[in-house]
């Protein structure tokens, strides 16, 4: 069996749409660009599409002099400050030191309806991985809890097989998509290799009712589907599973159409 590295996704900002990439660089936090960017409350919480699933419609374009937002019909230019001002946000348990990128604040607070404010995830901004899966030294970004994402697109042939109306791999919102596998064999993994980068695979990635929103619409489903099909086969101790959290133990590039090996 032969598998290999089918699609790259990031996701610049926490909860907003995807890139679809040929090549990606592969860094200790994750892809790069991916989670780097998040929307925070007036209190300094994460703000994410599972309150704001219109959040998947915003389209957001990382440039060496900072950000191009593009959501409903509009534009929004963000500017990377030379001395940012260091806010204390909150991921979950976790609260970081992050850089506030002022100026589509007003701008993205009008869209969602909700006072909000732009944050970078930069060298500053150290968050760990928890301990009981990690290394010492091991961060992530703004992502829920690990630095790269991966599912196999045939777990998600085995899901729409079970469900009325198909769903696409994006619902899940992969940094990694691989194909040649049976269904969930990446459940099986301790260590791959992709190309010559080597990432642990150090557990499996719970779901929640975000996986409900289609990500071209930013609208819920009102049947909690594919939710409501995954709690049928693939309800854990943990919850509900699908694809695997990694953490890359090597630098470099990946590309679409690398072999997957598994080294564990």
């Amino acid at each position: 069996m032969v598998c290999s590295l089918s699609a790259l996704h990031v996701f610049p900002l926490k909860s907003a749409g995807g890139l679809s990439l040929d090549q990606a660089h592969v860094t200790p936090l994750g892809l790069d660009d991916d989670r780097r960017w998040m929307l925070v409350d007036v209190d300094g919480r994460f703000v994410t599409g599972r309150l704001h699933p219109e959040l998947v419609r915003l389209r957001v374009l990382p440039s060496a002099t900072g950000l191009e937002l593009h959501f409903k019909n509009a534009r929004a230019q963000v500017k990377r400050p030379d001395r940012p001002q260091r806010i204390a946000v909150t991921v979950w348990k976790d609260t970081v030191s992050a850089a506030h990128w002022p100026d589509a604040d007003d701008a993205l607070s009008d869209w969602l309806g909700q006072r909000v404010t732009l944050v970078h995830r930069d060298e500053q901004a150290v968050r760990p991985v928890a301990a009981d899966y990690a290394r010492l030294g091991d961060e992530v970004s703004f992502a829920d809890g690990f630095p790269v994402l991966l599912l196999s697109s045939s777990a998600v042939d085995a899901l729409n097989a079970r469900l009325i109306q198909p769903v696409s791999a994006l619902h899940f919102r992969p940094n990694l998509l691989i194909e040649g596998c049976a269904p969930h064999a990446e459940d099986d993994w301790k260590r791959i290799r992709i190309g010559e980068i080597e990432f642990d695979v150090v557990k499996p990635c719970t779901r929640c009712v975000f996986t409900t929103v289609d990500p071209q619409s930013g609208k819920r489903r009102s049947d909690g589907e594919p939710l409501q099909t995954l709690k049928e086969y693939r309800r854990s101790a943990r919850g509900i599973t699908f694809g695997q959290n990694l953490i890359p133990r090597r630098t470099g590039l990946i590309r679409v159409g690398d072999t997957v090996r598994v080294v564990k």
